[in-house]
């Protein structure tokens, strides 16, 4: 089952939409004491911590929408529990932050393991609606 460790860039509210969904360990990245810790020293917490990070610094962390994996942190983890980025507007309100997680969730209901995969929920405005891709990282050999 995964743990959720929601960015400082997001509302902690976000903790608590996880644990309503039955994520009991999900934590936020400030109250772990790491508020403030660049990138790169958090992505070792992440991976050992084996938590599901979520973020709206994509491009920090899956690298650039159209080449995803080619750089950002997790270009190089070769096992990582999963990586969800809610891309919307910069700063978007907390409701808006726990909608978009929301969906990221529903994406996860089917139970089917989550590992070494990204889902992006992307908000399409000003129509309000979320498009969900969902695809390996690091990318599956052909």
């Amino acid at each position: 089952m995964p743990k959720f460790l929601i960015d400082e860039c997001l509302s902690p509210k976000l903790v608590e939409v996880a644990v309503k969904a039955g994520y009991p360990e999900s934590s936020h990245v400030s109250w772990l004491g790491k508020a403030g810790w660049k990138d790169w020293e958090l992505k070792p917490f992440i991976l050992e911590g084996d938590w599901t990070f979520v973020t709206q610094n994509s491009d920090d962390f899956r690298g650039p929408a159209e080449d995803p994996g080619s750089k950002g942190q997790y270009a190089d983890a070769a096992l990582h529990a999963g990586l969800i980025c809610l891309n919307g507007p910069y700063g978007m309100r907390w409701p808006v932050q726990c909608d978009l997680f929301q969906a990221a969730l529903d994406e996860l209901a089917g139970g089917e393991q989550f590992v070494n995969e990204v889902i992006e929920i992307n908000l399409d405005d000003p129509d309000g609606d979320v498009a969900v891709l969902r695809y390996p990282l690091p990318a599956e050999e052909l």
